[in-house]
């Protein structure tokens, strides 16, 4: 399902290639349970077009990593971009599905809520169409997100994405946008101090991503924009027995560490950087030339984002737990 979410040629808003991405698991596996060896998986790339990027092998393609490639190796893969295509993305999905069904078995932490860890990211923006504030306060189901092609859970908002997509599909041209990621059933205690933070690391998995250009969370950016006595997340007795706060700015961390309320952050794509329009470059020599995008892009990489968004999210949270557990002998899965 995982895989499903994030291929190409899902809807007329995304690149129409149409690649199955089929998992072959070669090891690890037995009988449908793990084994406790390492479980490898493949993914065939089964509709490739090399001849679409001929044009690309002497020509550096605008705010791709072409150059930045070749003056590093002295070497690239002008079929697609190589590593730097989000195609690699397909080996994180892959992880993740894993890691999710780790952390939905909840265990027996502190703060963790029966049915364990629930993570769903949507998008909030495309272009400057933007969801209403507080039109999505309460957690989004998964099947909200999934009605439409844009995975936006607000449907007024989501129809005039989609339009937008269209149009600037139409154009040759594209748009970037915002995928807002909530966890909940988080327990107290994940993350470590200084350099590796909760935050830290989500931070440095979601802008590992390509497309990626910025990152916050909870209050984010807005939070300069507050005074303490504004921002403060004051703490208050649960129901539950365990101490929560009454507001989320902090957006579920505190000090690095999480606090047991809902992890929410923001992650910001750019354009697709290949588009159907004539753009000035240089070439391999540093010649002034023109280039015009071929081959099937999207016009806006963001919907199919969702998926490998909440996948880095689930390998990143499993990895603190693990962490948390082989050092705190009370805190179990």
């Amino acid at each position: 399902m995982e895989l499903d979410r994030r291929r190409p040629g899902q809807s007329d808003i995304v690149t129409p290639r149409k690649e199955e991405d089929r998992v072959e698991i070669l090891s690890g596996i037995f009988e449908g349970r793990t084994t406790g060896t390492p479980i490898a998986m493949l993914v065939r790339n089964s509709d490739q077009r090399p001849g679409a990027y001929d044009e690309m092998r002497d020509k550096f393609r605008p705010s791709h990593a072409d150059y930045t490639y070749q003056a590093k190796f002295g070497i690239r893969d002008h079929r697609g971009g190589g590593r730097s295509s989000a195609r690699e993305t397909v080996g994180r999905v892959a992880a993740g599905a894993i890691a999710k069904k780790i952390l939905a078995l909840g265990g027996g932490a502190s703060g963790a809520i029966p049915g364990g860890v629930e993570i769903r990211a949507f998008l909030t923006q495309v272009h400057d169409i933007i969801v209403p504030a507080g039109a999505l306060s309460e957690f989004p189901s998964l099947a909200d997100v999934e009605a439409t092609a844009v995975r936006c859970p607000h449907r007024a908002t989501s129809e005039r994405m989609i339009e937008r997509i269209r149009a600037v599909r139409s154009e040759g041209d594209s748009v970037g946008g915002v995928i807002e990621c909530r966890v909940r059933g988080v327990p107290v205690g994940l993350g470590e101090p200084v350099f590796d933070r909760l935050e830290a690391d989500l931070a440095k998995a979601m802008l590992s991503l390509p497309a990626t250009k910025g990152f916050e969370i909870g209050s984010g950016f807005a939070g300069a924009l507050m005074r303490g006595s504004e921002h403060n997340d004051v703490f208050v007795p649960g129901k539950d027995g365990q101490v929560h706060t009454a507001t989320n700015r902090s957006g579920g961390t505190q000090g690095g560490i999480s606090n047991g309320e809902e992890i929410v952050f923001r992650v910001a794509f750019k354009p697709t950087a290949t588009i159907l329009r004539p753009q000035t470059t240089v070439d391999s020599e540093g010649a002034a030339t023109e280039l015009i995008g071929r081959g099937r892009h999207d016009p806006c990489v963001v919907p199919r984002a969702v998926p490998i968004v909440e996948a880095m999210t689930a390998i990143v949270l499993l990895d603190h737990w693990m962490r948390q557990a082989a050092q705190n002998r009370t805190f179990s899965f």
